[in-house]
């Protein structure tokens, strides 16, 4: 059967660079959502929890609950029905109407629109979701916000960064006034962290760098990560094809010469998607995808019985013109995961 293989070895490395970065291991928290860009939630859980990381980022509570032993903090951005509580849940809210629907004592972080546009209330409602906080009885542990061009060459990142400043401060006189405590301040993620010289905040979220990759502008001086999946696929069957015949759907490669092919059990049901035939798609070990992709397999010019598709994705983000995240996302998360 098709496995991904994770390498602990490979994402150790990387959460070193990324302790370092953020001036410590407490001030991490691992971004675990869409099943850990497409890693495995509970292996990669495990891990980090292993190499010390205490927080971490989940979409909705139904993934929570299954890290929940694993770490101190959770924080889950996108559920807006809470019907179970732990100690270790921080729900985000991104408009005034969440606040008057959480259950009392839950623990939140409010989400600021600091200039991408998308999600987390206005400058100017900051006063009244504070004292709507406190009325609801809820626990105000965290203020973030999110950055829209962390990864291109652009002054947004500074604006953004500024106007998040002055947001902090105005959050920091509105809990004095109230005589409550002070919420941990993030915005940062993979990108924002490693543009940041002096990294100051309570913590940062980091998603694709923890997995291998930056999806940034060339100019800067990103770390050397490296990627923690493989992907592979075992041998169904082997044949012979002789000069002139075609293979797959389509018949749309052709043999220029006699050769040896196998077909693998890999295919877009497994969420690996199809070549355009543009472009060559060539194996870590030389081996050339040959003709389209099936739903459930695909043929290569090799007798091995197990073949690594792909151990950096990089090369298959620039052949479908996309990012890293949608390769290793849209993996079926059905797929067997071992660890070495």
């Amino acid at each position: 059967m098709a496995k991904i293989i994770l390498n602990k070895e490979n994402l150790f490395h990387n959460l070193n660079l990324i302790s370092k970065q953020a001036k410590g291991i407490e001030k991490v928290a691992i971004v675990l959502k869409d099943n850990a860009y497409g890693h495995g939630l509970l292996e990669i859980a495990k891990l980090v929890s292993e190499y010390g990381i205490k927080k971490a980022v989940v979409r909705t509570c139904e993934d929570a609950l299954k890290i929940n032993n694993f770490f101190e903090d959770i924080l889950i951005l996108a559920d807006t029905k809470i019907d179970t509580y732990s100690h270790t849940f921080h729900i985000a809210v991104n408009s005034l109407e969440q606040i008057k629907k959480l259950p009392i004592n839950t623990k939140v972080h409010l989400k600021i629109d600091s200039g991408m546009h998308r999600n987390g209330i206005n400058k100017s409602q900051l006063k009244e979701a504070i004292y709507g906080i406190c009325e609801q009885n809820l626990k105000f542990t965290g203020l973030f916000t999110h950055y829209r061009c962390a990864d291109e060459l652009s002054t947004d990142f500074y604006w953004q960064r500024a106007n998040f400043e002055q947001i902090k401060q105005e959050v920091k006189n509105i809990c004095e006034k109230l005589s409550i405590p002070v919420p941990k301040f993030h915005s940062a993620n993979s990108s924002a962290l490693f543009r940041i010289k002096d990294f100051n905040e309570d913590f940062a979220r980091v998603g694709i760098a923890t997995y291998g990759y930056l999806e940034t502008d060339t100019i800067f001086n990103n770390p050397k990560l490296k990627p923690v999946m493989s992907f592979w696929g075992q041998k169904i069957s082997t044949r012979e094809i002789k000069k002139g015949q075609r293979i797959g759907y389509g018949g749309s490669y052709f043999a220029k010469k006699d050769m040896i092919v196998s077909t693998y059990d890999v295919g877009y049901g497994d969420g690996f998607l199809r070549l355009n035939e543009k472009d060559k798609y060539i194996t870590p070990k030389g081996y050339e995808i040959l003709g389209r992709v099936s739903m459930d397999n695909l043929s290569i010019n090799s007798q091995d019985e197990e073949v690594c598709i792909f151990d950096d994705v990089r090369q298959l983000a620039r052949i479908h013109d996309t990012i890293t995240y949608e390769i290793t996302t849209t993996l079926n998360p059905t797929i067997k995961k071992e660890i070495i």
